[in-house]
This record gives structure tokens, sequence and C-alpha cells, in this order.
């Protein structure tokens, strides 16, 4: 069974990174890429993904009311929010992403946490 996954990030160079990292992981399908928040929504309701990875610094984010309209489209979905600044990652818990990953954490770290979603 795949997972699908949709990768929110404002730069090209990460999302091409996670896309390559993630499409070397079985069982792991990336069927969307949005840009900013208005693409994220397009795209959830279009692609109806398991998870999201998420960049806290989504342009047009305003996280306290995307991610809550992002559940409203998909109820079940799983976030892990990404940021550069690790400081963030009580704001995004508080706003209500699931789990969050450190843009400089090693790739595993990440894939970690992937994996301890799909063994709940």
């Amino acid at each position: 069974m795949w997972m699908r996954v949709l990768l929110a990030d404002d730069q090209p160079r990460v999302r091409f990174a996670l896309c390559v990292l993630l499409e070397q992981q079985p069982g792991l399908k990336v069927v969307g890429e949005a840009s900013d928040a208005q693409d994220l929504l397009v795209q959830a309701q279009a692609t109806r993904p398991d998870l999201v990875l998420l960049a806290w610094e989504l342009p047009g984010l305003a996280a306290a009311g995307s991610l809550p309209a992002l559940r409203k489209v998909c109820p079940n979905l799983f976030v892990i929010t990404l940021s550069g600044r690790p400081a963030a990652r009580r704001a995004a818990l508080a706003a209500g992403a699931d789990a969050f990953v450190s843009k400089a954490d090693p790739p595993e770290r990440l894939l970690a946490t992937i994996h301890d979603y799909r063994c709940r």
C-alpha cells in the first residue's frame, strides 16, 4: 500500500531534494508539490495525500488558519512541518502539526519520523 505524500515548500531545490529522497523509499509516492498556501490547499483537495511535508515558512501559510483548512480538506492527514529554524518547532506543534523536523537534521531523521507515522 502506497503512502501518498504532498510536498509544500516555496524553494524548488528543497522540493526536488525531498522528492528524490522520498521516491527512493518503498511504499512512498509523491503525488504533488505546492509552492504557497493557496496551492497547498488546491493540491491537497486534488490529490488527497496521506502525508504533507509542510515548510513552516510557506508563503501565505498564516499557520493558525491554514492547518485547520488543510485538515478540513483531508481529515486524516498527517502533517510534518519542516523549518530551518529549530525554534519554530513549538509554534508548529501548537498550531496543530503532528511532527516537526528541522531542515538542518540529516535525511534519516525525516525518514524515521515518516516511518514512525506509518507504524501507528
